[in-house]
This record gives C-alpha cells, structure tokens and sequence, in this order.
C-alpha cells in the first residue's frame, strides 16, 4: 500500500470512531475502504442503501461503483487534495434519487488556486469542461514521466490548446519510426530520446 492511502485508511478509522463515539452516538456509522474485502464492501454498501447505516465514513473507494439512490448529503474532507475530474466522480455518488441532494468540499487550504480549482466545481456539472479546466489549472505532468500535474514536458505547446499540432507531430514521428526505427539516420534525435528515456528510467528507480 503506498503512503498516501495508508495516511487516508489511518483518517478513516480514525473519523469513523470519532463520529461514532463522540458526534453521532445515537446514529449507526458505518466504514468503507479500499482494503475491506469485497464481501464486506459489499455487505457495507448494501447496509447503507437498506437504511441499516445513517452516515457513511468512506475513502474514495466510493469513487465508483457505488449506486445508493437515498444518499443525500456529501462530505469531502481537504477536498483540495483531489483533482477536479475525481471531486466530480466524487459527488456523483449522491442525488441518484429524486431527493434533494449535497456535496459539501472542505477546503483546508488558503491557497487562492486551490479554492479558484474548487469554484470551478462549485459552478459547473459538465464532466468536460470540469476536466478541461482541472487541466489547464494544474497542469497535465510530464508525458514521460511520473508527475501527474504541473508543467510538461514540452517548451512550446499546450496540451489543451495545441491538440492539431501535436497530432500532426505524433502522426510525423509514427511515419518517422515506420521508415527509421532505430532512428540510424537522425543521431541526434535519437541521442536526446535517449537521454530523455535514460532520465524516466532513473526518476522511476528513485
């Protein structure tokens, strides 16, 4: 298990009992998460829609799959944590029913672009223009590479504005290869590709 979903099982727990014991004593709270087994996440979840639960401590587990028409009220905790494409897969898993429905985001950030980055949820149900502007709010990350936000890889295009010309260059370098795959004929093409590729192998190691 990585760290980071340690840290949020650890959160979890942690909330579950708290609420259980010192915020809802008189409700029935149930916990879900990712290292459950698929018959408990399931008796769980089946509980929950029943009406056996009343509130749900859940990570994002919840993210998919989880289809109970009678929750009504979302609670996403450092919500600026999360990218916006998975925020909005988040709060999908409330107003399935015909109820009245709410997805509260907890911003525990003064950061201006993070609560720019929430607004934009806040304003918009599209799922694609949500991902489009999750996109060029955070950045896409490197293309090679391991970083899943931030700036590219590239000096001179965006990858939201300049999808012709990076077609046209992926369609170029796909004829290219088909002619040349070991790239015998372009030395220095092939010794900065090298170089890149030299550089994904080392960062991935680390």
């Amino acid at each position: 298990m990585e760290e980071s979903e340690k840290v949020d099982l650890k959160s979890a727990i942690a909330e579950h009992k708290r609420l259980q014991t010192e915020i809802f004593p008189n409700f029935r709270v149930g916990l879900l998460h990712g290292r459950m087994a698929a018959n408990e996440k399931d008796a769980t979840i089946q509980a929950f829609a029943k009406g056996e639960l009343d509130i749900l401590v859940a990570t994002t587990v919840v993210e998919v799959g989880v289809d109970v028409p009678n929750a009504t009220v979302m609670l996403i905790e450092h919500a600026e944590r999360f990218g916006l494409s998975q925020l909005h897969q988040l709060r999908g898993r409330v107003g399935r029913g015909d109820q009245q429905s709410y997805c509260l985001l907890l911003n525990s950030s003064r950061n201006e672009a993070a609560k720019q980055r929430l607004n934009v949820l806040a304003q918009s149900q599209d799922g694609f223009f949500i991902a489009e502007m999750d996109l060029q709010l955070r950045g896409p990350g490197e293309v090679l590479g391991t970083r899943q936000s931030g700036l590219p890889d590239f000096a001179l295009a965006s990858l939201v504005e300049d999808q012709d010309c990076l077609e046209a260059a992926r369609s170029a370098a796909t004829e290219l290869i088909a002619q040349d795959p070991q790239l015998q004929g372009y030395p220095l093409l092939r010794a900065v590709l090298q170089q890149r590729r030299d550089r994904l192998v080392e960062g991935m190691m680390n």
